[in-house]
């Protein structure tokens, strides 16, 4: 009989940062069953909802260790010791964090474990963090002023003003704080990310090629929560799944901004109208509108999404539209045979999920890295329409009318969604027995069990 590897899972707070890292770590355990893992859940208050009752998809085969809602400051001690009553038991192979948890990865060496960071994005941004020690010795004013785009290896060019947020002010903590992350990522024993060779070939060797000292690369995707739930329970509990269900093939727009995406009123104005202008089907999902587009996902609130829409919306669209307050089943309506289209924020677990489902994509970043996941989709794997703002950061709904018209009936449109369908069978490929992602897994689990074996 096989030893036990045993291994600790630390994700970071926020919904969207967790569900990846443990996805991951679900299907880590259902195909190596002698792994026994640990996920230490941190919380900087308390849990939403949607945390909790993901959390109760986890299965037995995790034990998950809870920690008391603590401030950021004091997140790491907390950490600390409960790796600490851990090792007390069995000896931890390795400890796993994500890269929002990264400064956990330093009890790696009091343990004696390997390191790994768990890095929920693509290889593109990947490719990006590990560049940039080298980026900000070179250029020396704001990156959005760069004349010429950044060449990544590998990579599709990008403009510095379509880098991720923390990077657009450089005197800032933020700026700070993703470089002093960049440079640790260095000493690490290896990164897993949620990406697949066959979406991004060319950055993945490039990334393998370049070496980057002892990290050794894991591309593990896609990671996501699909197929994790049952099609049918979900379907008796939506009535927005029993909408779609009666529209015709590829004639509905999905609209969602992720967990934390949120629009001024006047830019929901702007939305609102262009989706009238536009004449398709669309299944919105609205939320209250905000000044800052960041993080609302850390937030509550109790503000009804619904009276923010411009008067009599509603009524004139009721044929054709269908709106949701505040969250919807993502998962399911990508799903429907009826979607033809998702506008969306980019963000990396959306963009999967669309991947998935062969859905072409509206792209309308907000904030974080999902600029760059626009290039991505748009410029690199030509998926993707992106929209564009004007002077003062505003989409007109004439640019959004007329975006959504050539995704969802033009000629371009029909490539996009033609390309987007052999991307979703590469996915499924991946995670086949012998699939890319697959054998990357057991090249991982081979380097933990040869060193729980030391």
């Amino acid at each position: 009989m096989s030893k036990t590897t045993h291994i600790a899972v630390i994700p970071s707070p926020g919904f969207t940062h967790l569900v990846p890292i443990v996805e991951f770590t679900k299907r880590l355990v259902t195909n190596h069953p002698n792994f026994h893992i640990t996920c230490i859940i941190p919380s900087l208050g308390s849990l939403s909802d949607s945390s909790k009752s993901y959390l109760e998809t986890i299965p037995p085969t995790i034990n998950s260790i809870f920690l008391p809602p603590i401030n950021k400051q004091a997140t790491l001690p907390s950490i600390h010791q409960a790796l600490k009553s851990l090792t007390s038991k069995a000896p931890l192979v390795a400890i796993i964090a994500d890269y929002f948890a990264f400064e956990a990865l330093d009890f790696a060496k009091e343990f004696n474990s390997l390191s790994f960071l768990y890095f929920p994005c693509s290889a593109f941004a990947l490719s990006l963090v590990l560049h940039f020690p080298k980026l900000d010795q070179e250029v020396s004013y704001e990156y959005k002023d760069l004349q010429e785009p950044i060449k990544l290896p590998g990579c599709v060019p990008i403009n510095g003003i379509d880098l991720p947020t923390p990077t657009q002010n450089r005197s800032s903590e933020a700026y700070k704080m993703f470089l002093q992350r960049a440079k640790g990522l260095f000493f690490v024993d290896g990164i897993l990310f949620n990406s697949f060779f066959e979406l991004e070939s060319s950055v993945i060797k490039a990334l393998e090629q370049k070496g980057h000292g002892k990290i050794s690369f894991f591309p593990v995707g896609p990671i996501t929560q699909i197929g994790s739930s049952s099609s049918n329970d979900v379907d008796d509990e939506f009535e927005c799944l029993k909408w779609l269900k009666n529209q015709p093939q590829n004639s509905v727009l999905y609209v969602s901004f992720g967990s934390g995406g949120r629009l001024s009123q006047r830019q929901i104005n702007e939305l609102a109208f262009g989706l009238e202008l536009s004449g398709q089907r669309f299944i919105w999902v609205v939320r209250a509108p905000r000044d800052s587009v960041n993080a609302a996902y850390l937030e509550a609130t109790n503000e009804d999404p619904l009276r923010f829409l411009p008067h009599g919306f509603l009524e004139r669209t009721k044929e054709k539209g269908l709106i949701l307050s505040s969250w919807a089943p993502q998962v399911e309506i990508l799903k429907q045979n009826s979607v033809g289209g998702f506008l969306s924020h980019c963000g990396w677990n959306s963009i999967l999920e669309s991947i998935q489902e062969g859905v072409p994509i509206v792209a309308w970043p907000l904030f974080a890295e999902q600029a760059m996941n626009a290039v991505m989709l748009s410029d690199g794997l030509n998926v993707a329409i992106r929209l564009k703002f004007e002077d003062d950061e505003i989409v007109e709904k004439e640019e959004i009318a007329k975006v959504i018209k050539c995704v969802m009936e033009g000629e371009e449109g029909k490539g996009m969604r033609e390309r987007m369908k052999k991307l979703k069978d590469s996915a499924v490929n991946a995670l086949k027995f012998d699939g890319f992602s697959i054998q990357t897994l057991s090249q991982l689990t081979r380097k933990l069990e040869s060193f729980g074996r030391i």
